[in-house]
C-alpha cells in the first residue's frame, strides 16, 4: 500500500506522520509526503527534528509541493486537515475516490483536523506527535485488517 501525507508546508505534520509510519517497518507500506504550499527543499522544521530525535526515529526530508505523479502513486492519500483535503480535491478531483482526512480515515471523530505545531515550541510538536502517534496505531490496525 503506498500512502502519501498531505499538510500546508510539509515541514512538520505530513512529514512528522511519515516518519512515524516509516519507522514502523509495516511490510508492502510505502510512504511519501508533501505540502498544499511548500517551499520545495525546505528541510523540516527544527522541532520536527527535534521531537523525532526524542522518540529515536530517524527521518531524512525536504519539503515538496503535492504532485500528480504522487498521487498516481498512492493508494492512500491522508491529509491533515479537512481544509488540505478540499484544497487538494479542488485541483485534483480525480483522487477523491482514495483522499480522507487522516482522522476521518481511521476514526469517527467530528473534529476531522490535526492541530498545526508550525511556529510552537518543543512540548507543542510534542502534543502533534502524540496525536500522530495514536492515529498512526489506529491506521496500523486498519492496514494489517486488510
Amino acid at each position: 500500500m503506498n500512502i502519501y501525507f498531505v499538510c500546508t508546508g510539509n515541514t512538520c505534520r505530513s512529514p512528522m506522520a511519515a516518519a512515524i509510519l516509516k519507522s514502523r517497518n509495516l511490510q508492502r507500506v510505502e510512504v511519501k509526503s508533501a505540502g498544499i504550499y511548500a517551499m520545495p527543499g525546505s528541510p523540516m522544521s527544527h522541532n520536527t527534528q527535534s521531537v523525532l530525535k526524542e522518540q529515536q526515529i530517524d527521518y531524512d526530508h525536504t519539503a515538496q509541493n503535492v504532485r500528480l505523479e504522487d498521487l498516481q502513486w498512492a493508494n492512500l492519500i491522508l491529509t491533515m486537515t479537512n481544509g488540505h483535503k478540499e484544497a487538494l480535491l479542488q485541483v485534483f478531483p480525480q483522487v477523491a475516490d482514495k483522499t480522507f482526512t487522516f482522522k476521518e480515515y481511521v476514526s469517527e471523530n467530528d473534529n476531522l483536523d490535526v492541530f498545526d505545531p508550525f511556529g510552537g515550541d518543543t512540548s507543542t510538536y510534542r502534543a502533534t506527535f502524540q496525536e500522530l502517534s495514536k492515529l498512526m496505531d489506529a491506521l496500523e490496525k486498519k492496514i494489517l485488517e486488510e
